[in-house]
Order: C-alpha cells, then sequence, then structure tokens
C-alpha cells in the first residue's frame, strides 16, 4: 500500500501565493475499478471537477472503509483532480495525486509485481507519481455537511423570497394609492372598482357565454374598418335567417367615456339577431385617447358607414336606426343633433343624413351636462377629469344635446331630427331619469317627435346587463322590438310566438349584482 507524507499536503495549504496553483498536467483519478496498465496501455479516464480537499488521517474502520468505495461508485462528484504548482524549492518534491473517496486497496503479489512493471515502465513521464487514498471519514463528513448546508441555504432563500415579495407588494400598493391621490382619484373611485370586481365577478357564468359566442359565432363579423382613426372598427352581428334585407341598428356603447369597447354591446347584439335585426356595434376613442369631439367624430363616422355600406351584409338601408347606451347615448345624441346642424348650414359637405335614421334609441343617458357635471362628481367622477374629457366648462354647451338644440341660431335644426325614443330606470344612481325626462320635453317643446319611457325600479344596469340575463320576457327589449318591427306584420308574428330567451346567470347572483352594482 502507497501513502503520501502529510507534509506535502501542508505545503500545499501554506503556500503564501494561491494564485500560482495553475493548472498543468491534469492527473486522472483511479476509481474501485480501475487497473493498473502495462508499459504500451493508456489509463483513459474523463476530466473531473475540482474540490477544495481538508486533509484528516485516514480512518482504520474497514465497515466505513467500505461504505465509502460503494458511495465512490454512485457519486461521480466525489472524484477529485489536484494541480499544483509549488515555490522553487518545493519543485523537487514529488506530487501525489488524490485518489477518489476510497478505502486503501491491498494487492496481493501478482498485483504488487504489475505495479512495478507499470512504474518501471512510465519512467520517464512520471516518475514522482504516487497513489494515494483519501481519508474515508474526511470526505463522508464533508459530504454531510455540504447536504445540509445546502438544505438549510434552500430554506433561507425561498423565506428571503417570500418576504422580498410581500415587500415588494405593499410598496407598490402604497405607491399606487398615493398616485391615485394626486390625480383626484381617491376613496370613492377604488371602492367603486372593488363593487365593479364583484359585480363582474356575479355576472361571470353570463359574461363567458356571451364571450364564447362572441368570438366563435359565424355570425358575429368582428373588427370591421369604418376609419383611418385608432379603434375606428365595428362588429356586426347578423341574423341567421338572410331572406331579404334586414333592419339595423348602429349602437354606440356606454363606459364613461373612458372604457367604452364595441364588445359591451355583445349581448344585445346576440339577442336582437335572433329577432331578425342586424346590430353594428361601433367603437370609439376613449379619454384619454381622445376628448369628446373625437368621440363624436367616430361615432358619427361609424354611422355613416352602416347607412351607406350595410347593404353589402344584409341590412336595408332604409330602415337603420341609431342606438346609444349610458355614455354613448349622449355621444349618439351629440352625433344626431350635430348633424342636423350642419345638414342646416349651406355648403356643408356630409356623409350621410338624419333622414336616413328613421329613429334615435337613448338607453339611460344623459343629454344636458351642466346638470350632471355636479352629480358625476359626487359619484367619483370628479370635476377636473369630467371637463377635460369635455374639453373644458366652455364646451359643455356644444356638447349638451338639451341645450345645443334650443340656442336661437340653430333651433330651425329640430324639423331635420328623427323621432327620439328614451328609455330609463327610475332606480338609475349614475345618471337619473329626469335627465331623458327633460331631454324629452324639451325635444317636443320644439316639435320633435319624442317619448321617454321609464321603468319602475331598474338600475343603470338592469335594462341593459342583468334583465337580458335572466332571460324570459325583458320588458325594455319587447318594447325596443316592436317599434322596430312596427309596420312589418310578419316581424310581428314572428315576434309574437318567439320563444323566451335563455336564462344565462341564476337567480341570486342577478339580485346580489343588483345590490353591490357600482353603476
Amino acid at each position: 500500500m502507497f501513502r503520501t507524507p502529510i507534509s506535502r499536503f501542508a505545503t500545499l495549504f501554506r503556500n503564501p501565493n494561491p494564485h500560482k496553483l495553475l493548472p498543468t498536467d491534469p492527473i486522472p483519478i483511479i476509481t474501485k475499478k480501475a487497473r493498473i496498465f502495462g508499459p504500451k496501455q493508456k489509463l483513459k479516464m474523463p476530466s473531473q471537477q475540482i474540490l477544495p480537499i481538508t486533509y484528516h488521517p485516514p480512518s482504520s474502520n474497514p465497515a466505513a472503509t467500505e461504505k465509502l468505495l460503494v458511495k465512490s461508485e454512485e457519486d461521480p462528484s466525489t472524484r477529485l483532480l489536484l494541480f499544483s504548482h509549488f515555490e522553487d524549492e518545493e519543485k523537487a518534491a514529488p506530487l501525489k495525486p488524490l485518489l477518489p473517496k476510497s478505502a486503501s486497496y491491498t494487492f496481493n503479489t501478482s498485483t504488487t509485481a504489475s505495479a512495478s512493471a507499470a512504474t518501471a515502465g512510465s519512467a520517464n513521464n512520471n516518475q514522482k507519481r504516487r497513489r494515494r487514498t483519501a481519508s474515508d471519514n474526511s470526505l463522508y463528513s464533508s459530504s454531510s455537511n455540504s447536504s445540509s448546508e445546502e438544505a438549510a441555504a434552500d430554506s433561507h432563500s425561498i423565506a428571503g423570497d417570500v418576504e422580498h415579495a410581500a415587500a415588494e407588494t405593499y410598496l407598490i400598493t402604497r405607491l399606487s394609492l398615493k398616485l391615485l391621490s394626486y390625480l383626484g382619484v381617491g376613496y370613492r373611485w377604488i371602492t367603486r372598482f372593488l363593487a365593479l370586481g364583484c359585480y363582474s365577478f356575479l355576472l361571470m357564468p353570463g359574461f363567458i357565454q356571451v364571450g364564447y359566442y362572441y368570438f366563435f359565432s359565424k355570425q358575429v363579423r368582428r373588427g370591421i374598418v369604418y376609419g383611418d382613426q385608432p379603434r375606428n372598427r365595428l362588429d356586426l352581428y347578423l341574423p341567421k335567417n338572410s331572406d331579404g334585407p334586414k333592419p339595423v341598428i348602429a349602437f354606440v356603447t356606454g363606459g364613461a367615456w373612458i372604457i367604452g369597447y364595441k364588445a359591451w354591446g355583445s349581448l344585445l347584439g346576440i339577442q336582437l339577431s335572433e329577432r331578425d335585426i342586424i346590430v353594428a356595434c361601433i367603437d370609439y376613442r376613449n379619454f384619454p385617447q381622445g376628448t369628446i369631439s373625437d368621440m363624436v367624430q367616430d361615432a358619427s363616422q361609424g354611422i355613416s358607414f352602416v347607412c351607406n355600406h350595410i347593404a353589402e351584409y344584409g341590412g336595408d338601408p332604409d330602415r337603420v336606426y341609431v342606438m346609444g347606451q349610458s355614455a354613448g347615448a349622449h355621444i349618439g345624441a351629440c352625433s344626431i343633433v350635430d348633424q342636423a346642424i350642419k345638414e342646416l348650414g349651406e355648403g356643408e359637405s356630409t356623409s350621410w343624413s338624419v333622414s336616413q335614421i328613421k329613429a334615435y334609441f337613448g338607453l339611460s343617458g344623459g343629454y344636458n351636462l351642466f346638470n350632471l357635471v355636479d352629480h358625476f362628481h359626487s359619484r367619483g367622477l370628479y370635476r377636473s377629469i369630467f371637463l377635460g374629457i369635455m374639453e373644458g366648462e366652455h364646451s359643455l354647451q356644444r356638447f349638451s344635446p338639451e341645450v345645443m338644440i334650443q340656442d336661437p341660431n340653430v333651433r330651425s335644426a329640430a324639423s331635420l331630427l328623427p323621432p327620439i325614443i328614451l328609455f330609463h330606470g327610475t332606480a338609475d344612481y349614475s345618471i337619473p331619469s329626469d335627465a331623458s325626462k327633460n331631454f324629452a320635453e324639451t325635444l317636443r317643446s320644439l316639435g320633435v317627435k319624442a317619448e321617454s319611457i321609464l321603468y319602475e325600479g331598474k338600475t343603470h344596469t338592469d335594462l341593459f346587463l342583468q334583465d337580458p340575463m335572466r332571460g324570459g320576457k325583458d320588458e325594455m327589449f319587447e318594447d325596443l322590438v316592436a317599434i322596430i318591427h312596427e309596420g312589418d306584420s310578419e316581424a310581428l308574428a314572428k315576434d309574437a310566438v318567439a320563444p323566451p330567451r335563455r336564462r344565462l346567470v341564476p337567480e341570486f347572483m342577478l339580485k346580489l349584482a343588483h345590490k353591490v352594482s357600482p353603476f
């Protein structure tokens, strides 16, 4: 058995210049299955990772030795390479390679003879290299300590990650709330945002079904371009029955002038298309991407597209209706009044005419901004934001249809307006029902055919979301269809035998949504 003096390893660890320990000639490590080769054979072993070495006297316990022998076979990472470069005074000393963590080998007589022959054959290359065994106790202890340290490090890392994430979440939340307060968006917006989350969750079964139809039905033509501005797109909901031209509704969705989107009209579009009515849901720029004049311009251009191109999709250009809901009702009314005023002027070029519109339907809309500024402020849409949307206080008259149509300079434009029907719920707190009542009375005083239809106990969203999702007979929906199909005996006959609409959301969830609705 070959042994290496401890002093050679002590010299290695006392070296004051560790950076001089440069790899020169890698020395392979012989595992338990290695053999002594003759003079013409070369020992081929893969290079291994350099690991730190701590010397301990070798163990004399044979059981531990056998245990470590087995471990070295299972764990290749325990095979070590040692490279060294000594000071001048140490260069004459032979370098002793460290074998894998295994016990000392005992060779019989024939093995010793073979080793002697191999040593003699390679004397010119490695005369001073010798084998030795590392201490099994030393390496086993190092392995155990390493495992426990890694486990402790992993535990510390997970705990640190959780603590860091919690700290970051708290910081972001605090800064977000502070930013909202600086922007003038305070607790009212926050509480309404939370209420909106609960409201949306309760109606989620209906939203999922409507969304599936919107994305996968062949009866929906999404994203039809009607203009060259951002968001100048519209969606078409086509009836399955294509026998003859169909009446058309150009629908302007709501969203507080900030979150409007064409897909919000999906539920109405689906249900009206089942009654052989085409619906075109018009998208438009929202604040801050655009202000109210941009929104009115986009809506007017969308209406123009419907009037001039709906025949290509099976619509009847002689039966075009315009409808808006909430902020969309205000934008739609502005578009109608503004178009009438343009037609009243001389030399004004227009791409469509109010005479092409059979009727205008306003659902839960506001039409006199002077009466709504303070109301919106108390509801969380603060005065500064609202005036920014409406391009300043000086523009409130221009974008208040009820006020604008009474201006002596354009008063005669009222005679060009189509019939106007306004739907509203008496329990609407977002926009009081008086907004529709007052606008209808003003229009009638100017000779316009107008009426307001009020629904007792209905909120801002009952007429547009909860009631349609309830299924069965919907009073506002039936009133709307009856007006569109007026004079069409065949369509009215079909309406009389139409099956009740399918329920989309359980009743108890609809009642809870009614209570938590932020609108």
